[in-house]
C-alpha cells in the first residue's frame, strides 16, 4: 500500500544541504528495497512530497522518521496518508 507524506522542513538551507546527500543515500536504498514510489521537495517551500510503500501507516511513519533528515532535525512537521494511484502518465515522468 502505497502512503504520502506531505512534508515541512526547516528554513535553514545551510542545514537541509549539508544533510542532503545522506537523506538521497537513504532514498536510494528504500528504492533498492521497493518500498519508495517518488519523492521529492516542493518548488514553493521548504518541504517534500515522499511516497513510501509500506504494509501500514505506523510502518510508513517508521521508514519517515529513519530518514536522516528526520535525524538532523530537517523535518518539521509532516502528514501521511493512505494512497492510491488510480491513474499515471509515465511520459511525464521527468
Amino acid at each position: 500500500m502505497k502512503f504520502a507524506a506531505v512534508i515541512e522542513y526547516i528554513q535553514d538551507k545551510e542545514k537541509v544541504d549539508a544533510v542532503r546527500p545522506t537523506h538521497r543515500a537513504y532514498l536510494t536504498s528504500l528504492i533498492e528495497a521497493n518500498k519508495l514510489f517518488a519523492s521529492g521537495p516542493f518548488e514553493d517551500a521548504p518541504g517534500a512530497l515522499i511516497i513510501y510503500e509500506a504494509d501500514t501507516l505506523e510502518a510508513a511513519e517508521a521508514i519517515l522518521k529513519a530518514d536522516p533528515f528526520h535525524a538532523a532535525g530537517v523535518f518539521v512537521k509532516w502528514t501521511i496518508r493512505p494512497w492510491k494511484m488510480v491513474f499515471s502518465n509515465p511520459r511525464l515522468l521527468s
